[in-house]
């Protein structure tokens, strides 16, 4: 600290040689001495002080007497750095405007005070105006940048900024010329972060989020574009006035892709893009063709899907499903391949495939062929080709079927035909059927003949006629067969015989009966054909036919009466063993049976019901069970029972249906944390009559609607899914496979949430107890195990006691115990609840004792100081806390705060209010809280600070006078109006008139030279005081008349001649006794500097010190010296020198001190001249003198 006093009022009589300055800690009782040598300046810079003590300081001057009586004892001072207010903020400048809005910017303060910057305060003022406006919060703003709003259009503003400490508020920083708010005209422009530009990669179900700040004048139109296409409906895209976002929320494979965004106004237009890579499965394979099919087998192709779900695709999985089935089969899981041969297929079936890629994210979305593919090929050759008939003008021919169709049915035949002498083929016919005609021969001439068949997948190859045909009518002799040469009939029925014939040229027929001819009739008749005839008999009687036989006779009596026969069942050995199906083919189970009467026959399937699809077929030789497009679930035991009055009969087949498997039964949740589950299952009822290979699991994200697969090679009958999304819900299934492909899925009923019991909580405190209760809190666990925190239990444990007991449960994270027994010792843990358990418990650090406790009261203040306009209100509310209650009291400037309507204080158990309201320079100030109670005292200091204009000016006087000038100087107001003096205002006037003049409207300093004054006029002056908020009222100086202050000197002393030659004389004199000038020397000068700097004062090179005659008194602000009654010997140059740990500035003074001449002259004029000196003769001196 830097300690200064004044000179005693009495010297006693001798002049004072040094002082000695002593120091008390507030904490102490001695006083001790700061100064080791003798001070003769009147301040001293004392050191060793302990940081945040308080000290008291006194000052003794000593003589040649001794030491005098010390000074009155100085208030206590803190020994902290100094605080000031903040110097002016930096790079004050307009960062944008509009034409309703300025954005102002800046930088912190070179220079904060000495203490934290709490603050800013913005400022705005018309150009024409001297008016400022604050348009911030009174208690200012943390940022450094601002938007003022609700502007006109086109109206040049004044704008400034000042920083606020607690100490007050700092200079204010004005930014260059004046602003206008308008529109701005800028190009688009894109602030991409280079992470960004690399682009984006998202795990699928995650979100994308692509942030672009961008500035633009006029706002840019914003435009959205994905070069794969349209947006799905997930993506959102928010507009801001300087950012645009675009989001995608549940990422999947289809969101993956180039996202381009353009902006674009009147100005020019700009556009960028950013990529978005979503790690998922892979996207459909493109292009899936099916080509050469055959009877049991086809051949897959198609090209890598475009989206690879952001990894490389590892291999494919192709399926097959049979048109009359719902699921498809696996074929293949490890297809490394672009293409794929699936073999055997069942010949005639028709088939549906498809394909999905798999990376490392599982199998990907499948590819299927549009339209069915039947597993068939153009059948073989027709079989044996003959020739029925040849004219001069046709050939007939017929032929046989082809022994295999191919697996699809003949559509029909091409009969081609090769002339003699020529080598191409002809088509001459195509029918339906196995014979055709083909006609328009020529006669003579010779051919050769072949038959194609053809199905929808082609042409067989050719079967020719074995021989050439050559044209020309054949003579071949009648004939025919006949089956049979006897026919029965009953009497009353009609009978159809028909005998074929062949015969070129067509012969003859004839019928005859008995050797007679065949009388024809509308019930007997003849039909004839090409190639055969036909005997028509209605209603048949005995003379229609030849010679009946004698009669024979049955031997013994016929009793008439029903004959009974147990019923019995005949098992064909085919039924006998397993009965094997394909699924999807047809089930027959042909059954004979006998007995007497009829039997009731019944059907039965072991293991459950018949299938609705089957039919039964009950006659009394024979009984058939059939079922169309058998699947797994027609697999098992079929009993058959026959019941008649003689018995019952039963049987059973066994029949497996080779299909696919059917769903693993009990399929659960094993284990569920927060990262994985662990599924587990049995084996499936029905295997579909193959042995299960392995196991498919699958998992669905519950906002998904597609599974995906998690391993389609498991084999055993459990499973842990790792690498699941944390507080994710998830679907389950799994299916199992056998030789025929995987079957039924079991699939969990309820999504489960991949969570576990949370983390204990964090950090168990006590924040209070009493006798009967005690309060916690605690801080929330790291971890909530992927599910949302439902609760807290607080669990209590007595001392002596093993027991924990849960005392009360709570959602928020603080809990008040109640019911404790006075002087009992507890501890205390808190458990955390989610839907997955409860967490382990978090104990309480110590024990707790229920008894009343103290606490020293104590109070949260932000701020220590708070700034209000005047005319406006404030109001500063602090918490405080204290057992017991404290008491509240309130002093402003060191005595008790008067409450008065516009003042007052309110208080409740936690909180005190201090209320302004329309604030006046009365309520700027120091203010204290005091906090009281039996457990201590706790006081806090904060500082008021009114904006308003600034008090007058202090003291103004007169310093210096000349003819044609006066200098003038004055302090500082008292009151500064809550911000810095920006500058005084200094006016004149001639006291003949009542008009002021202004002289300067910027003065800087409390000085002001005013020259260009009229000598010999009165003039007054006045001074006011100027800051942000306006001016204060005028100071009047004492009258002053523009003349030097000092009369013409008196006459020097008489003259003598002190040496005399012939040519010249050396003539003495005494100065004048009034030299008519003043008598003292004085040089007033401002300081400044942080920290304060230490002042020293040199004259010719040597450090002057404080004499009577001699009085340096310096300030934090000032320093002066003063000579009195000056010399020729005070002549010189004086050296000003500050200096602090910031650095050195030193400041030379050239004083010339006028002697007196013989006239002696001075700014008033030209003395009396001396009485006139004895003559003296002009001759050069004789004897010893020579010059």
């Amino acid at each position: 600290m830097t300690v200064c006093w004044t000179r005693p009022d009495s010297d006693g009589g001798s002049e004072i040689v040094g002082y000695i300055v002593e120091k008390r800690d507030r904490a102490g009782i001695r006083w001790i001495k700061c100064n080791k040598r003798r001070i003769t300046d009147l301040r001293l810079r004392v050191t060793g002080l302990t940081e945040d003590h308080e000290y008291e300081f006194r000052v003794s001057a000593e003589n040649a007497a001794g030491v005098g009586e010390p000074s009155q004892v100085s208030p206590y001072f803190k020994a902290c750095d100094p605080m000031f207010k903040p110097g002016p903020p930096t790079n004050a400048h307009v960062v944008d405007t509009t034409k309703s809005s300025v954005t102002l910017g800046w930088s912190k303060p070179i220079y904060d005070g000495g203490c934290e910057i709490q603050g800013y305060l913005v400022e705005i003022c018309k150009a024409d105006e001297d008016e400022w406006s604050l348009v911030t919060p009174q208690m200012g703003i943390r940022a450094t940048r601002f938007e003022i709003k609700k502007l006109t259009e086109h109206q040049e503003y004044k704008l400034r900024v000042c920083a606020l400490n607690k100490i007050g508020v700092g200079e204010p920083a004005s930014v260059p010329g004046t602003i206008k708010p308008e529109d701005k005209l800028e190009v688009p422009e894109l602030d991409i972060d280079s992470e960004l530009r690399k682009g984006i990669v998202v795990r699928a179900g995650g979100s994308a989020r692509i942030h672009i700040p961008f500035r633009g004048r006029p706002t840019p139109d914003i435009t959205w574009s994905r070069e794969e296409g349209e947006f799905s409906e997930k993506v959102q895209i928010d507009k801001g006035i300087n950012y645009t976002q675009l989001s995608i929320d549940n990422c999947d494979r289809n969101d993956a892709g180039k996202y381009i965004l353009k902006l674009e106004n009147s100005s020019g237009s700009k556009s960028a893009f950013v990529t978005v890579k979503v790690l998922d499965t892979p996207g459909p394979p493109q292009n899936l063709v099916v080509k050469d099919i055959k009877k049991d087998s086809a051949v897959l192709s198609w090209e890598p899907p475009i989206i690879d779900g952001g990894a490389k695709v590892k291999n494919y999985v192709i399926d097959k499903r049979e048109s009359t089935r719902k699921a498809f089969a696996n074929v293949s899981a490890k297809c490394a391949k672009t293409s794929f041969k699936v073999e055997n297929l069942t010949e005639g079936a028709i088939y549906y495939f498809r394909v999905m890629a798999e990376n490392e994210y599982g199998i990907g979305v499948p590819v299927e062929t549009r339209d069915a593919i039947k597993a068939s090929e153009p059948p073989l050759p027709p079989g044996k080709v003959t020739l029925t008939d040849v004219t001069q003008r046709s050939a007939s021919l017929t032929w046989e079927k082809p022994e295999h169709d191919g697996g699809s049915r003949i559509l029909g035949y091409l009969v081609e035909m090769l002339p003699k002498g020529t080598e191409k083929w002809s088509v001459v016919s195509e029918t339906k059927t196995c014979n055709a005609e083909v006609s328009g021969l020529s006669p003579g001439q010779e051919y050769q003949f072949r038959v194609i068949a053809y199905n929808e997948k082609g042409k067989s190859d050719p079967r020719a006629l074995g021989i050439p045909v050559i044209a020309k009518d054949l003579t071949i002799e009648p004939s025919f067969k006949l089956m049979f040469n006897t026919y029965s009939v009953q009497a009353g029925e009609d009978l159809k015989v028909e005998v074929p014939f062949i015969g070129r040229p067509k012969p003859t027929i004839t019928w005859t009966k008995d050797e007679q001819p065949l009388k024809q009739t509308t019930r007997l008749n003849i039909e004839n054909t090409t190639t055969s005839t036909i005997l028509h008999i209605k209603e048949s009687n005995r003379e229609d036919f030849e010679g009946v036989g004698e009669p024979a006779t049955i031997p013994g009596a016929v009793l008439a009466e029903d004959k009974t026969e147990p019923p019995e069942i005949e098992l064909d050995a085919d039924l006998r063993k397993v009965v094997t199906v394909r699924a999807s083919g047809t089930l027959r189970l042909f059954v004979t049976i006998k007995g007497r009467p009829e039997p009731e026959v019944k059907w039965e399937k072991a293991e459950g019901t018949i299938s609705e699809r089957a039919q039964i077929e009950v006659t009394s030789s024979y009984t058939m069970l059939v079922i169309d497009n058998v699947n797994r679930f027609d697999s098992g035991r079929y009993n058959l029972t026959l019941e008649n009055n003689s018995g019952k009969k039963s049987a059973f087949v066994n029949v497996r249906v080779l299909d696919t498997p059917s769903a693993p039964l009990n399929l659960t949740i094993r284990e569920v944390k927060k990262d994985f589950v662990t599924l587990a299952w049995e084996a499936p009822l029905i295997d579909g009559g193959a042995k299960i290979t392995n196991y498919v699991v699958e998992k669905r994200e519950s906002t998904r609607k597609a599974y995906a697969t998690v391993t389609s090679n498991c084999t055993k009958n459990s499973f842990k899914i790792t690498q699941l999304q944390e507080g994710c819900s998830y679907y389950f299934r799994v299916l199992a496979v056998n030789e025929y492909g995987a079957g039924l899925p079991a699939e969990i009923a309820d999504p489960v949430k991949v969570s576990e019991p949370p983390s204990p909580p964090s950090k168990v405190v006590l924040v209070d107890v009493t006798r009967n209760s005690a309060s916690i809190k605690w801080e929330k666990p790291e971890s909530d195990g992927g599910s949302k925190i439902t609760g807290y239990i607080v669990e209590m444990q007595t001392k002596g006691s093993v027991k924990w007991s849960a005392c009360t449960q709570v959602k928020t994270l603080e809990a008040t115990v109640t019911g404790l027994s006075m002087g009992e010792e507890y501890s205390f843990r808190v458990i955390a609840v989610n839907e997955k358990g409860k967490s382990d418990p978090r104990e309480l650090g110590v024990p707790v004792i229920a008894k009343d406790i103290e606490i020293q009261p104590s109070v949260e203040l932000l701020f220590n100081t708070f700034t209000v306009k005047a005319g406006d209100d404030l109001k500063i509310d602090i918490p405080f806390r204290g057992r017991p209650l404290p008491t509240v009291s309130w002093k402003k400037d060191g005595n008790p705060l008067k409450q008065t309507t516009r003042v007052n204080v309110q208080t409740s158990k936690s909180l005190t209010s201090l209320s302004i309201k329309e604030a006046t320079n009365e309520d700027l100030g120091q203010y204290e809280l005091h906090l009281s109670n039996t457990a201590g005292t706790t006081t806090v200091s904060l500082t008021v600070v009114v904006l308003d204009r600034p008090g007058p000016p202090t003291d103004v006087k007169i310093d210096e006078v000349s003819a044609d000038s006066v200098t003038l100087s004055w302090k500082p107001p008292a009151y500064d109006g809550g911000c810095h003096i920006s500058n005084y205002i200094v006016e004149k006037r001639d006291t003949t008139t009542t008009t002021w003049e202004v002289v300067s409207a910027a003065v800087a300093r409390t000085s002001i030279k005013v020259s260009r004054l009229v000598t010999g006029s009165e003039y007054q002056f006045r001074v006011c005081a100027e800051n942000r908020y306006g001016k204060s009222t005028y100071t009047n100086s004492p009258s002053v008349v523009a003349e030097y202050p000092f009369k013409p000197p008196g006459p020097p002393g008489t003259p003598r001649v002190a040496h005399a030659t012939k040519s010249f004389m050396i003539v003495t004199w005494q100065v004048p006794v009034n030299d008519g000038a003043g008598e003292v020397f004085k040089v007033n000068a401002d300081v400044a500097g942080r920290p304060i700097p230490v002042i020293s004062w040199t004259k010719d090179g040597k450090e002057l010190e404080g004499k009577a005659r001699v009085e340096i008194v310096s300030t934090d602000f000032t320093t002066a010296i003063t000579i009195k009654d000056c010399i020729r010997g005070d002549s010189g140059q004086y050296v000003l020198t500050l200096q602090n740990v910031a650095g050195t500035k030193s400041l030379a003074i050239n004083c010339k001190v006028l002697d007196r001449p013989v006239y002696a002259e001075n700014a008033a004029g030209i003395g009396k001249a001396s009485r006139p000196s004895d003559p003296v003769l002009a001759i050069d001196a004789c004897g010893m003198y020579s010059l």
